[in-house]
């Protein structure tokens, strides 16, 4: 996709060998960006930058380490961007989810470190970048942020830290577009994860919203908190 002087943009996508950020990489790509793509899973990666083609490159690593999130800012930086991050990479933690009486808190540490203190420490990295570009940053967050579900105060408390950051954000950075993005309960290995032994068939694939992310970047709406399928808040039973 060209921009109005006719340059290409280009966009970072954490997590996106798998579930929704592999959706969204593979909808920028047809509609005409370049993306970066990352995952730990390097040959997972590979396969997904294979399936794409040219215009996406994959750079395998964690994105808890600032060498991997530098590598990913000069990927893009080499391809004229970036325009757009899309922090998507995150972990759900125990399977199944435990309450938080009985929380370990290691884990809780490691779920806080890889799904708020990572995107922010990407977004502080492409701050310049994205400010210079009038860019567009997205935290995909979820219901589970502003609903107290039963057995998802970890990974629900986590999204409700970046949803507020990305808020404070959009407030701190005018020159941004900051969306706090909910995608819906779709069917993934990781919503799969939160109901171990239950049948998840009936949410719809990841590749359901893209056309409606597609849509926000034409529209280009401002600084938000934005429900990919405009439903309602999820019942307890199916939240994630």
């Amino acid at each position: 996709m060209k921009q109005a002087d006719g340059m290409e943009q280009t966009a970072i996508v954490t997590g996106a060998s798998r579930g929704l950020g592999r959706a969204l990489a593979a909808g920028l790509v047809g509609a005409g960006w370049r993306v970066v793509l990352d995952a730990r899973g390097a040959s997972e990666l590979a396969a997904v930058v294979a399936e794409l083609g040219p215009a996406a490159v994959g750079v395998p690593g964690d994105v808890t380490d600032p060498a991997h999130r530098a590598e990913l800012l000069a990927a893009a930086t080499a391809l004229g961007g970036p325009d757009l991050v899309v922090n998507s990479a995150g972990i759900l933690g125990p399977s199944p989810q435990p309450p938080l009486a009985g929380y370990p808190l290691d884990v809780l540490r490691a779920v806080y470190e890889v799904n708020v203190l990572a995107p922010l420490a990407l977004a502080q990295l492409v701050l310049p970048a994205l400010r210079e570009r009038h860019g567009v940053l997205v935290n995909v967050t979820s219901d589970a942020a502003v609903q107290p579900y039963p057995g998802w105060g970890g990974y629900g408390s986590a999204k409700a830290a970046l949803d507020q950051a990305g808020a404070v954000l959009a407030e701190e950075e005018p020159e941004l577009t900051v969306w706090r993005l909910d995608p819906g309960d779709l069917r993934t290995a990781m919503h799969q994860a939160a109901f171990p032994g239950e049948d998840i068939s009936d949410r719809p694939l990841p590749e359901t919203v893209v056309p409606a992310f597609l849509k926000l970047l034409a529209d280009r709406p401002p600084s938000g908190r934005l429900n990919l399928t405009g439903a309602e808040p999820a019942p307890p039973e199916a939240a994630g």
